[in-house]
């Protein structure tokens, strides 16, 4: 009965989101206290304060109908340029409203990027470990995703592989800095390596070939850590931003996408991102939340929260023999497992009441995610789970 397209997607739903349904009912069996649910990119920091400020202002002041109503499918103009001001403070560049459309989310902004470049049978290329909801946004459109196995050792990308996978099919390469699911920055080194190896391929081929550039993460660092601002070292950029960690507003959908003047065919393409929008239905960013965010550019959350978290989750699982990278951004650790097999270690630790989601999730078998975008209490109270789980492997 349903399209055929979507009978394996129906069949296999994504597990982070069968480990947060699970856990709900593991909650509920044992009390919310006594389960540690890594499972989910969920924020636990309340949004900024100014956020609600503001959200009572427009709606006590401004003209409902206006407030509420349609504008442009790239956003209210004025909206557009207070983000392109601000990226130009933050980051030296020289966008104007005509190089920002506002999306529904980062997913939404990457599923116009995608539409307006890709026909069907373009090969898209991406790195390992990568949030897997893009292979299913690339298929929504036809296209191929092809993967770059991951460097393990420091999550950083691999770069001689990544040369050998750019074809004369490739249409475009999405990356995710800071990433999910290590918590690496890809480095200004690394950004300029992508750059210089793209270069070469677009004057090889004859065609543009684009990074389109998955940013959510962004304002999500810690120690003074910098993300590289990738259109400052490649011009066929799309930039795809979300405030759903910085601001906490996962549930608003509110993000943008930035595509500098400098891009081959910038004016068509730019024009192919605003129909997209309209054409898959998103219509535009919504109304309300654009003024909101508008207001709210030059704040953030508690990444102190967050930066505490990591601390007490990281050198408790050093100390009890685990391995992973300590991670510069977002709020995932990325955990090598004890065993070969992943998932018998996130069974095993689910006899724990401690979920986590196994690496293959995002094309990087043998190691597991966790999700540090929880309480305090939680991360601290789950450790001696974690400490049970390392003396039933033997590393303590």
């Amino acid at each position: 009965m349903i399209a055929k397209s979507m009978e394996g997607l129906v069949n296999n739903n994504s597990v982070i989101r069968q480990m947060f349904e699970e856990g709900q009912k593991m909650a509920a069996q044992y009390g919310a206290g006594n389960v540690y649910d890594f499972s989910l990119g969920n924020p636990n920091v309340p949004a900024p304060k100014k956020v609600e400020e503001t959200i009572k202002k427009l709606i006590a002041e401004e003209d409902p109908v206006v407030l509420h109503g349609y504008m442009s499918n790239a956003g209210f103009p004025d909206v557009r340029k207070k983000v392109a001001d601000s990226l130009n403070r933050r980051f030296n560049t020289s966008f104007t409203e005509n190089n920002i459309m506002m999306t529904v989310g980062a997913a939404g902004g990457l599923n116009c990027a995608l539409k307006a470049l890709i026909d069907p049978g373009d090969e898209v290329v991406t790195f390992a470990p990568f949030f897997l909801e893009y292979k299913n946004y690339v298929g929504n459109f036809g296209g191929v995703l092809i993967t770059v196995k991951p460097d393990t050792e420091t999550f950083q990308p691999n770069l001689p592989e990544f040369e050998e996978k750019v074809t004369a099919k490739t249409k475009a390469v999405i990356i995710n800095n800071p990433n999910n699911p290590t918590g690496v920055i890809y480095s200004e080194k690394t950004i300029k390596s992508i750059a210089s190896i793209l270069e070469k391929k677009q004057e090889e081929y004859g065609h543009p070939i684009f990074i389109i550039s998955d940013e959510p993460y962004r304002e999500l660092v810690y120690t003074g850590a910098e993300v590289p601002y990738i259109t400052r070292y490649y011009k066929n950029t799309i930039v795809g931003y979300s405030f759903s960690k910085t601001l906490s507003l996962p549930g608003e959908r509110i993000g943008y996408l930035v595509l500098p003047s400098e891009a081959d065919g910038y004016d068509e393409l730019f024009g192919a991102l605003t129909i997209a929008n309209r054409i898959l239905g998103f219509v535009n960013a919504p109304s309300l939340i654009q003024r909101v965010v508008a207001e709210c550019l030059e704040e953030k959350a508690d990444i102190a929260y967050y930066a505490k978290n990591r601390d007490v989750l990281y050198e408790a699982l050093k100390k009890y023999g685990f391995s992973c990278i300590k991670p510069e951004g977002a709020f995932y650790m990325f955990i090598k497992s004890p065993v070969p097999d992943e998932k018998e270690f996130v069974a095993k630790a689910k006899e724990y009441r401690i979920l986590l989601v196994p690496g293959s999730s995002f094309m990087c078998a043998g190691f597991v995610r966790l999700a540090y975008c929880v309480s305090y209490e939680t991360c601290k109270n789950s450790l001696p789970g974690f400490e049970s789980l390392a003396k039933d492997y033997g590393l303590i």
